[in-house]
């Protein structure tokens, strides 16, 4: 019997694997076969069924994808909120626990920390098993810890509990940037892209700001509570999202339709699976920070423009509030100029894209090319660049500024060498790279 039709009558008996079966075999009269008829496109787990494949999240409807796009960028703003909110309350946490202000300040110290490991882990896990288990499962716990640092009755347990918030939570702001690459073609990633990155830099911001007002007018503990509960709003929103993986949305379609189901590396069951993430996987994007150097330097690049970010964080207090006498609530208030700046950079790596990037763009498509050279995102970055020195060296705090300075110069050459010899630096890889 003919296998294309003994799968039909398979699937007749389960009306969802019917319909599936309706969707992806459809007629392609674009594909002749060898005789001038039409051919029928078959059910397959190995890739998309051709370039209109419902399940594809580039062919969802624009809302649903805008809809995606929404909590990956909430949950990063939630997760770099708590890390911020806390400094409000550094004078009255080191009061009630009895430790100088320096040592309270432990407390964003570990959350970034935090922040910073929890990625090496989660960002191959979401290429394993899915970007959806990865938001479903590392916000709660990340929640979990921040309840346990609001109830903790000792110094101690309040560091354990920061830093596993942020180790927790940390997973969103490296899976984020993969959900979008899945929703969106490279042609309108940096509309969305940069909408996520906003949420991040917004959660410093707006973190001091609310926590002033609470630990003025509540005590240390309600700025915990504050970002808890704008956590569980947040993780509410996220409940209807879908996977939008294709390794993983691949897997299901294979599981729900009993066909062969794509390729994965490495062992699929058992220890050996465990194993082979730990061995391979892990290792994998260390080893890539160390041997390839364009993901060394962007990685010290983007860390040191996080670290003047939360620089602030210990000297507005110092500078509004010690020189210029503003109360907590006040000080929290001069943070919103930096969320003023993280907005206007957000319009201006779009503006860029727009005038740039997309007249490349159609210039490739023009000559047969289907991408741009990633060196071409730099613009941005590299406008930017110019821009952190100039503005330390405006202000006038003696040598802390003066020292940020200096170490904006010497970060400045990045994204103008990678821009530069980018291409050159890829193809010596180690690893798949893009041929542009």
């Amino acid at each position: 019997m003919d296998t294309h039709t003994s799968n039909e009558s398979t699937f007749s008996n389960d009306p969802v694997l019917a319909d599936q079966v309706d969707l992806e075999k459809e007629w392609d009269s674009s594909h002749p076969d060898l005789e001038g008829g039409p051919v029928i496109r078959t059910v397959t787990a190995q890739d998309w069924t051709g370039p209109d494949d419902p399940e594809n999240p580039h062919n969802w409807s624009l809302g649903k994808r805008i809809y995606h796009t929404i909590p990956p960028g909430l949950f990063g703003f939630i997760v770099t909120f708590g890390s911020s909110v806390y400094t409000p309350a550094n004078e009255e946490i080191a009061k009630h626990f009895n430790v100088s202000p320096t040592v309270a300040l432990l407390g964003v110290t570990l959350y970034v920390i935090g922040l910073g490991f929890g990625p090496m882990l989660s960002a191959p896990a979401s290429e394993t098993f899915g970007r959806l288990i990865v938001y479903r499962v590392s916000l709660p716990i990340s929640l979990l810890f921040t309840l346990g640092a609001g109830f903790s009755r000792t110094f101690y347990s309040l560091m354990i509990c920061r830093f596993f918030a942020g180790f927790a939570g940390s997973p969103v702001l490296a899976v984020g940037a993969g959900t979008n690459a899945d929703l969106f073609p490279p042609k309108y990633r940096a509309v969305a892209t940069s909408s996520f990155l906003l949420a991040p830099f917004l959660g410093p911001s707006l973190g001091p700001f609310l926590g002033g007002w609470v630990a003025q007018y509540k005590d240390w503990r309600w700025t915990q509570w504050t970002s808890l509960f704008i956590g569980l709003g947040v993780y509410i929103i996220s409940l209807p999202m879908k996977e939008t993986y294709k390794k993983t949305i691949l897997q299901q379609r294979a599981q729900r339709l009993g066909i062969e189901p794509p390729h994965m590396p490495g062992p699929r069951s058992g220890w050996a699976t465990v194993q082979f993430l730990v061995t391979v996987t892990l290792f994998r994007p260390v080893h890539m920070l160390v041997a390839e150097p364009i993901v060394g330097f962007l990685s010290l690049y983007n860390a040191f423009t996080f670290s003047i970010l939360f620089a602030f964080f210990e000297a507005f207090p110092i500078v509004f509030g010690g020189v210029y006498g503003f109360s907590i609530s006040q000080v929290g208030l001069a943070f919103l100029a930096v969320g003023l700046g993280v907005a206007l950079g957000v319009v201006g790596a779009i503006a860029i894209d727009q005038v740039i990037y997309q007249k490349l763009h159609k210039q490739a498509i023009a000559e047969g090319r289907t991408i741009v050279a990633p060196e071409h995102r730099l613009y941005a970055a590299m406008f930017g660049s110019i821009g952190i020195p100039v503005v330390y060296k405006k202000m006038h705090i003696d040598w802390a500024t003066t020292f940020l300075a200096l170490m904006s110069m010497l970060m400045l050459p990045i994204p103008w060498v990678l821009f530069k010899w980018g291409a050159r630096i890829r193809a010596k890889s180690h690893y798949d790279t893009i041929k542009a």
